[in-house]
């Protein structure tokens, strides 16, 4: 079906009564992990999405179980990945599309001292399956490591960009996906505790995953978060034959056809979408103390994180209202945690299943 009437059957289906158990506001990385929880739950749902949020569509794609910087492991890092995997995959047969792709993570050592300390880390019970303690020799010309590399396992990258057109596409064959602005003024609350209705739709919940987008969120703008504006380069570098991601003050992740991402910057002052010469030349000299070919930068893009001032996710239920919740603040591992904190969602609305403390909004009360 073209996207021509793909669109005509959005808007035909967006002026029509539709009951449903859920309207899921968001299809970023949280957005999609929510609806999946639902696809393998049964129930219905209808997506509302006005692609003003470029954080998921611009970010590296990266799963990694460990926190590069000071070698310690992230948090609730084995059910991340289980979860994290699956869901992918199941997403990868279902709509036909490659996605998860496994790639080694490599450290490049700036002294013997961090390769001490990396050794010391991989005896940590909860750090020994995912670091090697084998040191990696570089062997690349075009790369300067003298103090060799450490292998992070259990690593990948997930096809963002990829993943999110294909999702959106897959919602309006169904009928699923309404793209435009969610109007919360004309959200009706107070006719039935059990029923929300907005304009022509009646349902059982509606779950905020709107990333950055939440700051003008009425019910939920009040929460802590902090954007932070990042940039990614891509560069062409025919003579770097590079097939690992590498760590080494930026991340360098190959993309195939000499192609990299090189990344990423931190801002917390812009929350423009708009690109900078000041990421970029921040990201080229760190680049340029790592590599020795020549490249050429293809592209440059910026999105919007939404991150939280504990680093831990914004999940839970509005104070007042009983239909209300909120799936945000994925920072910047939503590839892993997002599968997570969805299905923690879906079984505190369905169950009553309580909610980890470090991510239950009613942290910020």
């Amino acid at each position: 079906m073209s996207v021509f009437l793909l669109n005509k059957v959005c808007k035909y289906l967006s002026s029509q009564d539709m009951k449903v158990d859920y309207i899921i506001v968001g299809i970023g990385l949280a957005g999609i992990s929510f609806c999946e929880q639902l696809k393998a739950c049964n129930k219905s749902f209808v997506v509302f999405d006005n692609a003003s949020q470029q954080s998921s569509t611009v970010a590296g794609g990266l799963y990694n179980p460990v926190v590069l910087k000071r070698f310690t492991s992230v948090w609730k890092s084995e059910e991340q990945i289980d979860l994290a995997l699956s869901l992918y995959e199941n997403i990868e047969e279902r709509l036909s599309v490659k996605l998860d792709y496994k790639i080694p993570v490599y450290r490049k050592f700036a002294s013997l001292e961090e390769q001490n300390d990396w050794f010391t880390a991989s005896d940590k019970p909860r750090l020994a399956q995912y670091l090697s303690t084998k040191l990696v020799k570089n062997t690349n010309e075009a790369i300067n490591a003298p103090f060799s590399f450490g292998e992070v396992l259990t690593t990948g990258r997930v096809d963002v960009k990829t993943l999110i057109e294909t999702y959106k596409i897959d919602l309006l064959k169904g009928g699923l996906l309404i793209e435009s602005d969610f109007d919360y003024d004309v959200l009706d609350l107070e006719s039935d505790n059990a029923i929300v209705s907005y304009k022509h739709i009646e349902t059982k919940h509606i779950v905020f995953a709107e990333g950055f987008g939440v700051t003008k969120n009425p019910f939920f703008k009040h929460l802590p978060m902090v954007p932070t504006k990042g940039e990614l380069l891509t560069i062409l570098a025919p003579n770097l034959n590079m097939e690992v991601v590498l760590k080494a003050g930026v991340f360098l992740i190959p993309l195939g056809d000499d192609l990299y991402t090189v990344g990423a910057t931190y801002d917390w002052h812009d929350t423009t979408h708009d690109v900078t010469d000041k990421a970029k030349k921040e990201l080229l000299d760190k680049l340029e103390k790592v590599i020795n070919c020549d490249f050429t930068v293809v592209n440059q893009v910026a999105g919007i994180r939404p991150t939280v001032k504990d680093r831990r996710p914004l999940i839970g239920k509005h104070n007042d209202y009983e239909n209300l919740y909120v799936l945000n603040g994925l920072g910047t591992r939503g590839v892993m945690i997002g599968p997570y904190v969805a299905k923690a969602l879906y079984e505190f609305i369905e169950f009553g299943t309580p909610l980890d403390s470090e991510i239950d909004i009613i942290r910020f009360k």
